[in-house]
């Protein structure tokens, strides 16, 4: 089994996510190749909640410009998290 820390990046951090918070929902960055179930252990282990449902989604390229170069983002995959109505809710600013 891989390590749980190289499946999750880090937490996606914006407008929606944080009003998808109230709903106990939380978005992640996610290796590429990372399917929900291995996604779900890895939540669940690194931050001790329980998770109910996982969605996942990937983020296409896009063109990019430098001057008179273009070149492309990389492609990205992010999966959105339901934590269970009983399980605590998640806090990325604490400690910072």
């Amino acid at each position: 089994m891989k390590n749980p820390r190289d499946i999750i990046k880090r937490p996606v951090i914006t407008e929606r996510s944080t009003d998808l918070m109230e709903e106990n929902k939380f978005a992640f960055e996610v290796e590429l190749k990372a399917n929900k179930t291995e996604i779900k252990a890895a939540i669940e282990e690194i931050f001790g909640v329980k998770v109910a449902k996982v969605n996942t989604l990937r983020v296409p390229s896009k063109k990019k410009r430098v001057g008179k170069f273009v070149g492309r983002t990389s492609e990205w995959k992010k999966a959105v998290v339901t934590l269970t109505p009983d399980s605590k809710p998640l806090n990325f600013f604490e400690g910072a």
